[in-house]
């Protein structure tokens, strides 16, 4: 399908939990919906292995969850976001995820939830599939979505910049409005080589995470930050931007920057970490020991690794009871690949940045600062996680957030037409700033070369003032170098990528910079 320009009355950009589910809460209000993806298909949130929380399977136990998530988020978290969260699950769940999408989840040989638990809860309440339940919700979502008559799907276009009144419309009119709005975006049609403008009554931003600045990452190669990048430079709120969760039990193995996840739920299930000479070591660094919340346990594995010199540490999970290859599919088939049998041999492992607790600020129904724009699941800043994210957590929130804004915009939306055709006369079309074919290769490489080793170093796991202050130099000198580069240059797919790398990645650090206090994920060692 191609087209220059496009007037839609919902536009999300972005297909991953989130995104279905607030397409198809539109789509169930009878409201038309746009929803674009970067990749070929409706492939995010896929990666999730461990589950989704369901805390109301046994009982009620909503305020021992609240608690063990303020607990996790080092109580740096907005409380009634939180209470948002673990009241609105369950019925989410139910009606979304069990009703609507039809997931099957595991259950037990009585016909209840084989319920499971992570690092940093005080009880078993995860809802799972095996260890693919990302997977299996993905595809219960996107079997509705794609079913839907009033969805639209349009693959292989990554959106390059929020339209705004104040910001394009050529009217003085517009420009001098007291409150800016949001207008819809330019997006880039990879298969055709050219931008196309989506004009859209309500936008929202399900774009995913920032992992794939960093140097190791469990997120999948479109996590660059490309919500967080068009936000900030439309002038919406970002917050907690400094706290960036290590997943401790990524694979390790020479490969690309993302490394395969090994899911919590095997420590859940009684798996043990050990240093190289095979001793478990995470009860002299916390009580809980291998069950610590995440940013505890990639601390101290840090700390392991710096304190030997070892490369990387190791999983035993000898000690889980249940059939690895039946329960842990996705793990064993991973490891058996590069070689290693998981029943007969612990699993070499090492931290890897996995979920961003922060991102553009939006309130319990996903509304941001700029009007007309929603952003929810992994771009979104909630204040659910707070310094650092409880396990389990993100599957909930994005499947939470994209139920109350699908219903938010339904709502206001109602049948009527937020932009005149005189408004969407006043947005021009892209306007290309260069034509030079310089987009080599070898450049981009490089350049993210640059980016993901100055990340990883500098505004890792651990940081100090002059590690940052490092890296702000050397990323504020990459932004303006990159920025020319992309004003003399055809737009293409990884070109847009690699701007909105450089741009997350720079605001991350600046926001790092700024926070002078060692907190959660945010670890400061002066």
């Amino acid at each position: 399908m191609e087209f220059q320009r496009l007037y839609t009355q919902v536009l999300i950009i972005g297909s991953g939990i989130a995104g279905c589910t607030a397409a198809l809460t539109l789509a169930d209000a009878g409201h038309d919906v746009t929803l674009i993806n970067a990749g070929s298909g409706l492939d995010n949130s896929e990666l999730a292995q461990g589950g989704i929380i369901y805390q109301a399977a046994e009982g009620n136990d909503a305020k021992a969850l609240e608690r063990d998530i303020l607990v996790a988020g080092h109580r740096y978290n907005h409380t009634r976001a939180v209470r948002h969260l673990c009241r609105k699950g369950p019925e989410a769940i139910e009606k979304i995820l069990i009703e609507r999408a039809e997931v099957v989840f595991d259950r037990r040989t009585d016909g209840s939830w084989h319920l499971t638990r992570e690092g940093g809860h005080s009880a078993p309440r995860i809802m799972h599939r095996a260890d693919y339940t990302g997977r299996a919700i993905m595809e219960g979502l996107m079997a509705q979505v794609k079913a839907s008559s009033r969805i639209r799907v349009l693959t292989g276009r990554s959106a390059i910049d929020l339209l705004t009144s104040r910001h394009h419309a050529r009217e003085a009119a517009y420009r001098y409005t007291v409150q800016n709005r949001c207008l819809g975006a330019y997006v880039f049609n990879e298969e055709h080589g050219h931008p196309e403008t989506i004009l859209a009554d309500w936008t929202i931003l399900a774009t995913g995470g920032v992992g794939q600045v960093f140097l190791h990452s469990t997120n999948s190669p479109s996590c660059v930050g490309s919500g967080v990048s068009m936000a900030h430079r439309a002038g919406v709120a970002l917050a907690n931007l400094e706290f960036m969760q290590f997943h401790p039990t990524a694979l390790y193995q020479k490969m690309s920057n993302r490394r395969p996840l090994i899911t919590e739920a095997l420590r859940g299930e009684g798996a043990r970490l050990l240093d190289a000479e095979g001793t478990p070591f995470m009860p002299r660094y916390d009580k809980r020991g291998d069950l610590a919340p995440r940013d505890i346990v990639a601390q101290a594995m840090l700390s392991e690794m710096l304190r030997t010199g070892a490369p990387c540490l190791y999983l035993d999970v000898s000690r889980v009871e249940e059939d690895l290859e039946t329960r842990f599919p996705t793990v064993f088939r991973n490891c058996a690949k590069i070689g290693i049998n998981i029943c007969k041999e612990p699993i070499p492992v090492v931290p890897a940045a996995h979920y961003f607790c922060g991102g553009i600020l939006t309130d319990d129904y996903g509304r941001t600062t700029l009007e007309g724009l929603y952003a929810v699941g992994e771009c979104a800043c909630t204040g659910v996680h707070g310094a650092n994210r409880l396990a389990s957590t993100s599957l909930l929130e994005g499947l939470v957030w994209g139920w109350s804004a699908g219903q938010d915009v339904a709502r206001r939306a109602g049948s009527r037409t937020v932009l005149s055709r005189r408004m969407q006369d006043a947005i021009p079309d892209w306007v290309p700033l260069g034509d030079e074919k310089n987009d080599d290769p070898a450049l981009l490489t490089q350049d993210w070369a640059s980016i993901r080793n100055t990340m990883w170093n500098y505004v890792g796991i651990s940081r100090s003032t002059a590690r940052l202050r490092r890296a702000f130099e050397e990323l504020r000198d990459l932004s303006r170098h990159i920025h020319d580069f992309y004003k003399r240059t055809r737009l293409s797919r990884p070109l847009v990528d690699l701007f909105h790398g450089s741009h997350t990645a720079y605001v991350i650090t600046q926001a790092a910079l700024r926070n002078k206090e060692s907190l959660g994920c945010h670890c400061r060692t002066d």
